[in-house]
């Protein structure tokens, strides 16, 4: 008698007490945020997205440089331990597609469940391949020209006029120069890009088969005569002290914020740190062209976001990606990341808000880039470039570029000597595909 009062006491208890909840649906992203970015990615978008979906949450991990990130990418897929999602930045488009290991975004998301018309035109075709988006377009990029408006003013320039072309920046150069309102006129970010941006920006092939969009690229164009033209440009501007190299990727920045030079070609993912680091005040401007070439269009730089085909997902785990991704459409959180970090708003209804709020008319340096990508014409050249191993050929071009400032190798040599080492690189590489 006891034990059924004891047994029937526990079963009232139990159904009493609330349902114990389900765990919640977790998934990872690797990704190549630092500084400011790394709070914008795991303070603003993770934790926003883990408070409107309670049943999903996602795990931000940074794991250093974009390349580290795709190597260690790699060896996880490898490995079969890979993360859900990783940011891989454009130059590992082709790697990512060649490694089978990972889902496109379109044969993941339900059909109607984003709006991929509504994104910029220039983004999706750069991880559109074949008709298909392969990776979510999130940090777009492009390069621009920042400036150091007093500087130009010591210099007797017009602090709202920067240079709209090469001889037009040679002479402001050569006035800043004189005046003594900078040591030197220019330096370059992530020269090997700028390299790259020159040939899109005037319509010139980089690569053979279409810059590998017509099929996969055997071969590179960058020792033609153009890029020899560019190259001996630059080389004039490193002899005459109007270019100081500063370095690869963001460690430029240092001498243009010192003061030490006038003027930048960064990435706008920059904009932010930019503006809030300078002790002067900083212009930007569209990337100069050069005097009797054709007109083509800067190029996408950044990264995307790339879901692994992890084994054993759950159904509630692929529901969370999709959600995820969904999340990042929104136009509240486009825009939000754009203020954030100057990253492009990827959408026309997230430029529409921004427009609205009068965002572009208080922040013109954000708008600049912003601007820029959508002039000039849609051609092979203005895609952007797929390359087997890209991340190996730009290293190589980024020491041709060194080699060609210090004054060690003659710009055709050192193109010229690139040029049979990134061939090569792509000889191996291809070979695995066949």
């Amino acid at each position: 008698m006891l034990g059924r009062v004891v047994t029937a006491a526990l079963m009232l208890m139990l159904a009493a007490a609330p349902a114990l909840a389900a765990p919640k649906a977790k998934i990872t992203l690797w990704h190549a945020m630092g500084g400011a970015r790394y709070e914008a990615i795991t303070q603003g978008i993770a934790k926003a997205f883990n408070e409107a979906y309670p049943d999903y949450e996602v795990e931000p991990l940074f794991t250093g440089s974009y390349a580290e990130t795709l190597t260690k990418a790699i060896a996880a897929i490898r490995a079969g331990n890979p993360p859900d999602i990783v940011q891989v930045y454009e130059v590992g488009t082709q790697t990512m597609i060649d490694s089978g290991a990972i889902i496109p975004v379109t044969d993941l998301v339900p059909p109607g469940a984003i709006d991929f018309d509504d994104y910029i035109q220039p983004i999706l075709r750069y991880y559109t391949v074949g008709g298909k988006l392969y990776s979510m377009p999130f940090n777009s990029s492009t390069a621009i020209l920042y400036y150091n408006k007093d500087a130009f003013r010591k210099a007797g320039l017009d602090p709202e006029r920067p240079p709209r072309t090469y001889a037009e920046l040679e002479e402001m150069g050569r006035r800043i120069v004189a005046s003594g309102a900078a040591r030197a006129a220019i330096t370059f970010g992530w020269p090997a890009w700028i390299f790259e941006q020159t040939f899109a920006y005037h319509n010139q092939l980089y690569a053979d088969n279409d810059n590998g969009r017509a099929g996969r690229a055997t071969r590179v164009l960058f020792d033609n005569e153009f890029g020899r033209m560019v190259a001996s440009r630059w080389a004039q501007w490193a002899r005459e002290g109007l270019l100081m190299y500063g370095g690869r990727e963001y460690a430029p920045n240092r001498a243009f914020l010192s003061g030490e030079v006038a003027m930048l070609l960064q990435s706008t993912s920059q904009v932010s740190t930019i503006e809030q680091a300078a002790s002067f005040e900083v212009g930007t401007a569209f990337l100069p062209r050069i005097e009797g070439q054709p007109e083509g269009k800067s190029v996408i730089g950044g990264a995307s976001l790339w879901v692994i085909n992890r084994r054993g997902r759950t159904q509630a785990e692929r529901d969370a990606i999709v959600a995820f991704l969904r999340f990042l459409a929104e136009p509240e959180q486009t825009v939000q990341w754009h203020k954030d970090t100057g990253y492009f708003p990827a959408t026309e209804t997230a430029v529409r808000l921004l427009e609205q709020e009068g965002w572009f008319a208080q922040h013109p340096n954000y708008a600049t880039a912003f601007r820029q990508i959508q002039m000039g014409p849609d051609t092979p050249a203005t895609r952007g470039v797929l390359l087997g191993n890209f991340v190996q050929i730009r290293d190589i071009v980024d020491t041709a570029m060194e080699r060609i400032f210090s004054g060690s190798l003659t710009p055709a040599q050192a193109l010229a000597q690139a040029a049979q080492q990134a061939n090569r690189v792509l000889e191996d590489y291809n070979r695995l595909y066949r």
